[in-house]
Parts: C-alpha cells; sequence; structure tokens
C-alpha cells in the first residue's frame, strides 16, 4: 500500500489544477481511519522562480484556510505541506 508523505491511503482523486491535485484520502495515522482531503502540490513546470512562487502561493492558500476555522461548508484544517 501506498501512502502519500507517509501518512494517507488515496481513495479518488477529487479535482485536478494547474500547481496540484485534490485526493480523498484515508489518515492512517489516525486509529479511526478518519477521511480527509489532502491537496498536493504538483506544478507542471520546473523553472525555479515559478516552483518559488507557486510553493508560496500553495502555503499561503493553505494559511487561509487554517485562519478560516470551522464552518459547515469548509471541513477542520489539520496540517499542510508543500513538499520541500
Amino acid at each position: 500500500m501506498e501512502l502519500l508523505n507517509g501518512r494517507y491511503k488515496i481513495r479518488k482523486v477529487l479535482g485536478k489544477g494547474g500547481f496540484g491535485t485534490t485526493f480523498l484520502a484515508e489518515d492512517k495515522q489516525l486509529s479511526n481511519g478518519s477521511l480527509c482531503v489532502v491537496k498536493q502540490l504538483q506544478p507542471s513546470f520546473s523553472e525555479p522562480y515559478l516552483l518559488k512562487n507557486a510553493k508560496d502561493l500553495f502555503n499561503r492558500e493553505a494559511e487561509t484556510v487554517g485562519m478560516l476555522g470551522k464552518t459547515p461548508n469548509i471541513h477542520t484544517f489539520f496540517a499542510y505541506c508543500d513538499g520541500t
């Protein structure tokens, strides 16, 4: 069984965009096997300045989602990793 980031067992792809892919996954570090949404940074380019901008935008998005708190339409935010 392959795990994303050593933790998340991918169940299905929810969406794919220019910077990455969003998955429905099972968190294998939680004993109850909770499902969660994982967004993986996967830019389609390799130029260093573009990669830096993509990582900055990815991190800013994650920080913004984290500040939104609990609302009926947004799942609880736990953590993020930009792959570096």
